[in-house]
């Protein structure tokens, strides 16, 4: 008789794992969103820390703010625990938590969102940019510091900031190229 043999598993098939995408050509793929969101962060916060160095908080209007285009923009310092328009006011840790979730949301969602497209890139970049240099003053400050107040005749327009404008840029950019960009996968009419 012959020495039985150790029972040995069956060796399953196996796939070849896919390759995986070196990080830093990842990163690349995003360059030009990584630089305008940063850009829009910096530009942001240096102007947040210019107005706090030469207006005290509060400082609502005239005659303590400084007037760049007399009687219709001034520059003045305020905060905003809401959200656009204030709505939302004192929620300014809750909306923290959402803008958080976003930009998770934005990097879970990224290929369904088509961001390596160049233009999808300056959409978000404005749109990340923006987000993130109002989720540090909410942070820092538990409000958001605005500063931009533009007067017409009567009506004073919010006051807002230059992460308020990569937002909303940001948004109209994304919401005009989602709405004339038609869908590779749409099924095409027959006539």
């Amino acid at each position: 008789m012959s020495p039985v043999d150790p029972i040995r598993p069956l060796a399953m098939p196996t796939r070849p794992a896919p390759e995986e995408t070196p990080a830093p050509e990842r990163v690349s793929d995003y360059r030009l969103l990584l630089i305008l969101a940063a850009s829009i962060f910096v530009i942001d916060q240096l102007s947040k820390e210019w107005i706090a160095a030469r207006l005290p908080f509060p400082t609502y209007g005239p005659p303590d703010a400084i007037p760049v285009i007399s009687g219709f923009f001034y520059l003045i310092h305020v905060g905003n625990t809401g959200a656009a328009w204030s709505m939302f006011a004192g929620q300014s840790l809750v909306l923290g938590a959402v803008a958080a979730l976003t930009l998770g949301g934005i990097f879970y969602w990224r290929k369904a969102l088509g961001l390596r497209a160049r233009f999808v890139q300056i959409c978000f970049g404005l749109l990340c940019g923006g987000i993130l240099g109002n989720l540090v003053d909410r942070f820092r400050h538990q409000h958001v510091v605005d500063f931009l107040d533009f007067h017409f005749g009567s009506y004073v327009y919010p006051t807002f900031n230059i992460a308020d404008c990569g937002i909303c840029v940001g948004v109209v950019l994304f919401l005009w190229h989602s709405l004339r960009e038609p869908k590779a996968d749409a099924p095409r009419r027959s006539r």
